[in-house]
């Protein structure tokens, strides 16, 4: 069994003369990301791979979900996750190493969203700090249409 485990970067801040790629997190980005990284320590629980887009809010993003984690897991930076194409993510999704059982890629929308319903057929509303849990039987280079189910979607936010 693989899960492949898919988290929308935090709310980021939008300043008229920083490039998209540059955009930082915003207060509430920063406040709501280590709760997304709360709630795969207790439902998702050991990662052994994420795979982060380069963009600075979902670099930002990983540091404060993984400071979360029980475990911390080995953190890449994958170019095509930004902007994040969904062929482009089911590439970087098919040349996962056999040793990891549970990735986490940390993106951005659209593409999050159309992965999901390409891999498991179901819709899946990503706002920001949300997370797509994917379950598939199959090794990572079948990931393809059809490989996963969705097995739980969230989006931690304060009480």
């Amino acid at each position: 069994m693989r899960r492949l485990v898919l988290l929308r970067h935090a709310k980021s801040e939008w300043p008229g003369d920083v490039p998209d790629h540059d955009r930082p997190l915003a207060d509430r980005g920063r406040r709501e990301a280590p709760l997304a990284g709360r709630w795969l320590a207790e439902h998702v629980g050991t990662i052994d791979l994420v795979m982060c887009s380069p963009a600075q809010r979902a670099r930002e993003t990983c540091a404060l979900v993984t400071a979360e984690l029980p475990t911390a897991p080995e953190v890449r930076v994958a170019p095509l996750l930004y902007p994040g194409y969904p062929a482009d993510l089911v590439a970087v999704a098919q040349e996962l190493p056999d040793t990891a059982n549970t990735v986490l890629f940390i993106g951005h929308n659209p593409g999050l969203e159309d992965l999901v319903e390409d891999l498991s057929g179901s819709d899946c509303v990503l706002k920001t700090s949300s997370i797509a849990v994917l379950r598939g039987d199959g090794e990572w280079f079948d990931v393809g249409p059809g490989w996963a189910i969705l097995e739980a979607a969230a989006t931690p936010r304060p009480a």
